[in-house]
Formats: C-alpha cells, sequence, structure tokens
C-alpha cells in the first residue's frame, strides 16, 4: 500500500506511546511503502528537530534512507491544487506523481483534494487510514 504521509502525522508516529505508533511499526514491517520527495525529507527534518530534538530527527530520518520501502518520488509537474496553503502542496504532488494510495493527514487545508476530480487523490485522516490498514490486513488473513 503506497501511501504519502503528512508532517503531522508522522511526527506523532515516532513515539511508542503515541495512538500513531502503528504507522511506524508498520513502515518498519515493510507493510506499507512510504513515498516522498526532497522536500517533504526537508521538511520532516525541520519539524522533527524543532519538536523532538536534532539526534531524534537524524535518528528516524537515518532509518528512513535505509528502509527498502521507502520510494523516493520525483515530480516532473505542480499541479497547484491547495492554494490554500501552498506549502502543502508537495504533498499532494507526490501523492499523484507516485500514484499512491491514500495521503494521510490531519490538516484540513487538504479536504478541497476531495472535491478535485482529477488528479484524484484518496485523502484520510489518521483514524480512516488505521481503520483501511487494519481491514487489508484482515482480509488477507
Amino acid at each position: 500500500m503506497k501511501v504519502v504521509v503528512d508532517t503531522n502525522v508522522l511526527l506523532t508516529a515516532v513515539y511508542w506511546r503515541s495512538k500513531n505508533y502503528w504507522i511506524r511499526q508498520a513502515l518498519e514491517r515493510e507493510q506499507i511503502t512510504l513515498c516522498v520527495t526532497t522536500d517533504i525529507l526537508d521538511e520532516y527534518t525541520e519539524v522533527f528537530a524543532n519538536f523532538y530534538d536534532t539526534y531524534t530527527a537524524e535518528l528516524f530520518l537515518s532509518t528512513l534512507e535505509i528502509l527498502p520501502n521507502v520510494l523516493y518520488i520525483n515530480k516532473y509537474f505542480f499541479w497547484q491544487l491547495i492554494p490554500q496553503d501552498p506549502d502543502d502542496e508537495k504533498f499532494a504532488d507526490c501523492a499523484v506523481a507516485a500514484g499512491a494510495e491514500y495521503l494521510v493527514t490531519n490538516d484540513r487545508h487538504f479536504n478541497t483534494l476531495k472535491k478535485i476530480t482529477f488528479p484524484r487523490i484518496n485523502v484520510v485522516n489518521e483514524d480512516e487510514f488505521r481503520r483501511i490498514f487494519e481491514g487489508k490486513f484482515e482480509a488477507e488473513l
């Protein structure tokens, strides 16, 4: 399952007591493929270093570098789908370029993507994504 994960969700997935820790575990178990671009990684680095500390940020991001299920995407087109917050564009562009199944975020600016029919981006919040994820793995049992 290819996904793009907004910084606000991934940030909370690092801490083992977080309700989103399961996302980190799914990533480390190679149950999901995380799609990223260099500008997304830059944002992860900046926000993680501000929220945690530089060491924790570097440790987590170096883990992303070695995981085989982290897919580095090159964007060749900039869709400009989120005029309310141009800084969020990188996640939408990555989702389109990667053909990601889901863009996981809690940011309300992404709700505008739900109204766009082309390119289609499935935007879900962390709770919706968990239900989808659990349903997928229950179906495979």
